[in-house]
């Protein structure tokens, strides 16, 4: 089992930053991938940034150039720093990892509580 806490969200203006970030505990070795994901209010939850356990990081395209992905292995902590804030930036985050246990042939994916994260023009 995987347990994720995240935090950092907060109230920001156009153009600012917020690091957000993702403390994981439990079977953290069986981790494969891990990831942002945002929901704003109205809409469906969308995939932010992704890194693998290989270091391998993928963006959604208009996060590109201003959000980064990245892991301290040492403190099970994963983060997203989030630049050049936009107000459609505004959404719940929410933390993700994707884990094989024993036995199992397919991931199971576990989930933060989400941190809101609102951006004013």
């Amino acid at each position: 089992q995987v347990q994720l806490v995240e935090s950092g969200g907060g109230l920001v203006q156009a153009g600012g930053s917020l690091r957000l970030s993702c403390a994981a505990s439990g079977s953290i070795f069986s981790i494969i991938r891990m990831g942002w994901y945002r929901q704003a209010p109205g809409k469906q939850r969308e995939l932010v940034a992704v890194i693998t356990s290989g270091g391998t990081t993928n963006y959604l395209d208009s996060v590109k150039g201003r959000f980064t992905i990245s892991r301290d292995n040492a403190k099970n902590t994963m983060y997203l720093q989030m630049n050049s804030l936009k107000p459609e930036d505004t959404a719940v985050y929410y933390c993700n990892a994707d884990r094989i246990g024993a036995g199992a042939t397919v991931p199971y994916r576990y989930w933060g509580q989400g941190t809101q994260v609102t951006v004013s023009s």
